[in-house]
């Protein structure tokens, strides 16, 4: 899943990134409202969630609330802020924030007030997705293959290829471009191109076929890859 991240102070903004990773969303990370607006303009259907501070340079958090909904956007939006009086809760309820965390806070109280906010959502996570002989596990960061015989076999995987498998068994049989994968996968300020794409899938690819998961992801030249089906065993 991937999150918006709005939030100018460096060193709480590097401590929630950091989290956030290690719980496998993808977090795009701004400093200032502006720059905010113009990722929600152009790339808001791509986010689960956003996290705002009120207070931040340019548009405010708040503003930005109140921008999205009145372009009739429905993104979850947990709103952060030192601000703790009850009229300045209500203000940021009022302006369209979902849920208001106020300073300091600990990371567990984010993780959990940000797992409330997606249990709202109708697309809610579950705990394993299945597709053919293969099950992906969310809680445990792995694949199951389950062979014929009904034996099962747990394979870790790393973030990268959980979110690369993720979005294969998302989209079964329909073919993906290295663009489409590149946007899904790696934030919008990372340095990422093809090649990084290709390695990617090349060593996912070489963790399922070396564990008898068959070779499920497809090369397509020109076009992309594609999940097919047809080749697990």
């Amino acid at each position: 899943m991937r999150v918006l991240l709005v939030e100018d102070e460096l060193d709480l903004g590097t401590a929630i990134k950091r989290v956030l990773t290690q719980q496998k969303y993808l977090v795009d990370w701004v400093t200032n409202g502006n720059e905010a607006w113009g990722y929600l303009e152009y790339r808001w259907t791509e986010y689960t969630i956003g996290i705002f501070d009120w207070l931040i340079p340019g548009i405010s958090g708040l503003e930005l609330c109140q921008k999205l909904r009145q372009n009739h956007n429905s993104l979850p939006v947990l709103m952060l802020t030192a601000k703790d009086s009850m009229e300045d809760k209500v203000a940021g309820l009022d302006a369209g924030a979902d849920d208001y965390l106020v300073k300091p806070f600990g990371m567990e109280e984010l993780l959990a007030r940000l797992r409330a906010l997606q249990r709202r959502l109708p697309q809610f996570q579950p705990q394993t997705l299945k597709m053919g002989n293969l099950i992906l596990d969310y809680g445990k960061n792995t694949i199951m293959n389950q062979n014929i015989l009904g034996n099962k076999q747990d394979i870790y995987l790393t973030n990268k290829e959980f979110q690369l498998l993720e979005y294969f068994m998302k989209h079964p049989n329909q073919i993906l471009t290295t663009e489409q994968i590149r946007n899904q996968l790696w934030e919008v300020s990372a340095e990422s191109s093809s090649n990084v794409v290709a390695a990617q899938v090349r060593l996912l690819r070489r963790k399922l076929t070396s564990n008898g998961c068959g070779n499920p992801i497809e090369t397509l030249h020109g076009m992309g890859y594609r999940f097919n089906l047809k080749n697990q065993p």
